[in-house]
């Protein structure tokens, strides 16, 4: 989620001053993504600037709200269907790409080493969720979790994919 659109999801729902904001945000993801409080700040400013959200300083806080441009940005963000665009820079790809060039066996072990960690991963997430259950976690928690638990699933999919493209080449 891209913090500018995150910022005016949430004041979408009134408005509300800097921290409240901040707050919000982290609420609304789950706890997963934390702010800065100056890069809530910042991007407020240049949202101010761009006339998506208005400023009202005559009281004790700072109050921002939407404007109309911004709930017509927000309408687009959340209307846009992602774009058949080359992959995301991630470590665990830059890290398998870049062990290529090391050869054949140093690419299968940072393989291996990341498969291990990530099946570790995947126990322990399962593992909480069973134990804890998904009455104790928000809603927003629980579809984070459930983002992180398919995410490492496709990463080991992945992996599985690299080592046998690896192996096929041997």
């Amino acid at each position: 989620m891209a913090v500018r659109e995150g910022l005016l999801a949430v004041l979408s729902g009134g408005p509300r001053h800097g921290y409240q904001i901040k707050t919000d945000f982290e609420q609304a993801t789950g706890g997963v993504w934390r702010l800065n409080v100056g890069q809530v700040y910042t991007t407020l400013d240049r949202l101010e600037r761009d006339g998506m959200v208005t400023l009202d300083d005559s009281g004790e806080s700072k109050v921002y709200s939407l404007t109309e441009n911004g709930e017509q940005e927000l309408a687009r963000w959340w209307e846009a269907a992602p774009l058949d665009e080359a992959p995301p820079r991630d470590e665990l790809m830059l890290k398998v790409l870049t062990a290529l060039d090391r050869g054949r066996d140093h690419a299968l072990r940072v393989i291996e080493a990341h498969r291990t960690v990530l099946t570790s991963l995947l126990q322990q997430r399962r593992r909480r969720m069973r134990e804890e259950g998904p009455l104790t976690d928000s809603l927003a928690t629980q579809i984070v979790n459930d983002a992180l638990m398919l995410r490492a699933e496709s990463d080991l999919r992945w992996l599985d994919q690299c080592e046998a493209r690896l192996q096929a080449t041997s």
